[in-house]
């Protein structure tokens, strides 16, 4: 049992980190009007509705620390942010189902829409930067628009090794019993 969550954490963190070299090498070409899409919270949603809590904030944490290090200018400040919204994913994993998109694209959206309002109070306001009309229109929508439609596609590469890896312990559990 214990090599089982070895191999979880092992396969968690190796989507984590290649998720956040792609955020962070690929994507800036990508960008459109200067906006790159969000895999890490695409990453820190979907192991939190499908996982849990406990493992949405795992993470989470470990997202936001990867953000913190790379683009942070107070160490923390987006590890707690990542924690939060995968605890709040997590808190959806009674209502989630593998065969239902509609629920983790709303989720990621909401989670992306949060993390945008956030970083706009924590970042700007606090700076006397009123421009929030501005700043939703050019930054907080059109990220979220482009995380959902990259989410399109990670989404379903997450899920599959979800199953395998459910399947296993599955298997690995039944060899006990």
């Amino acid at each position: 049992m214990k090599m089982m969550k070895a191999k979880r954490a092992g396969v968690t963190a190796v989507i984590l980190v290649v998720c956040y070299l792609l955020q962070c090498t690929v994507f800036p070409h990508l960008a459109l009007a200067s906006i790159k899409p969000n895999l890490l919270i695409v990453i820190t949603a979907s192991f939190g509705f499908m996982r849990g809590s406990k493992d949405g904030m795992l993470v989470g944490f470990f997202s936001g620390l990867l953000m913190d290090i790379q683009f942070g200018n107070i160490l923390g400040l987006y590890a707690l942010i990542y924690l939060l919204l995968g605890f709040a994913n997590g808190l959806f994993r009674q209502a989630y189902y593998d065969e239902d998109i509609k629920l983790p694209l709303v989720l990621i959206a909401a989670s992306e829409f949060l993390y945008g309002l956030i970083v706009y109070l924590l970042m700007f306001m606090l700076r006397s930067e009123f421009h929030f009309i501005y700043y939703l229109s050019h930054n907080i929508i059109p990220e979220l628009i482009y995380t959902i439609v990259v989410a399109l596609g990670l989404y379903p590469l997450i899920l599959y090794f979800n199953h395998k890896l459910e399947a296993e312990e599955k298997r690995s559990a039944s060899k006990f019993v």
